[in-house]
């Protein structure tokens, strides 16, 4: 093949055969077409896939702070129901006041007995975290099952409260009763750091007499009030 004169064999090539350039042109066009086509599928993917993941990613983070939200209320929620109930444990002179509370043999009572065992026992372990909750390692149907737990403790202790305030010393009768009234007066001196440790030994003795077959006073108060009359006694 001959050489255009002034021009280097590979461009004198493609000058001479210009006009392979439509067939090859109608060759190669649709793969140019259908490579394209593909290269934008795979952006349009990569970019599809990239938003997927953003967007779960945010859902996560979003769930994530809403289970921790829940379980911080549920566990706000269940410390006031047991500082409720703890208040009562401790104030033996109210406990007489209202004394369904700790009897067992009452069906609300028994209810609210087993609702707070039921939540204790659920009740997930807390992290060293700033919030002091890590609901990352609590399973949903854990939370539900806990929170619900917590529920039905709030409601059974609110309804036994309520009726137990309702009947107060009702279902005593009227030597009973004088029996728990001088059994309160003789606790609130128990209590009263302001009497001798004496006055406060002898009075919860005899606050425990009267007490004797009628109710049974919370293991907790008994204790508190016996080792602060034990620790003046010492002194």
């Amino acid at each position: 093949m001959a050489t255009i004169e002034g021009v280097g064999p590979v461009v004198a090539a493609i000058a001479q055969y210009w006009w392979l350039i439509f067939p090859i042109s109608a060759v190669a066009g649709p793969w140019l077409h259908r490579y394209n086509r593909q290269l934008e599928r795979r952006r349009r993917y990569k970019l599809d896939m990239a938003r997927a993941r953003s967007a779960a990613q945010i859902e996560e983070n979003r769930l994530a702070r809403v289970n921790a939200e829940q379980l911080r209320t549920a566990l706000r929620t269940h410390d006031e129901v047991n500082q409720r109930w703890w208040d009562y444990e401790i104030d033996l002179a109210t406990i007489i006041s209202y004394p369904m509370l700790v009897d067992v043999r009452e069906p609300l009572t028994r209810e609210f007995h087993k609702a707070k065992a039921r939540a204790d026992l659920l009740r997930p372990g807390q992290d060293a975290s700033p919030t002091g909750v890590d609901a990352s390692n609590l399973d949903a149907s854990e939370f539900v099952e806990y929170r619900d737990a917590v529920l039905d403790f709030s409601t059974a202790f609110d309804v036994a409260e309520r009726e137990a305030r309702r009947r107060k010393q009702a279902d005593f009768s009227p030597v009973e009763r004088e029996s728990l009234e001088r059994a309160r007066r003789l606790v609130m001196i128990a209590a009263d750091e302001a009497a001798t440790p004496a006055e406060r030994q002898a009075a919860y003795r005899k606050a425990r007499k009267e007490l004797d077959g009628l109710i049974e006073i919370p293991v907790v108060g008994a204790q508190s009030l016996e080792r602060s009359i034990a620790k003046e006694l010492e002194s």
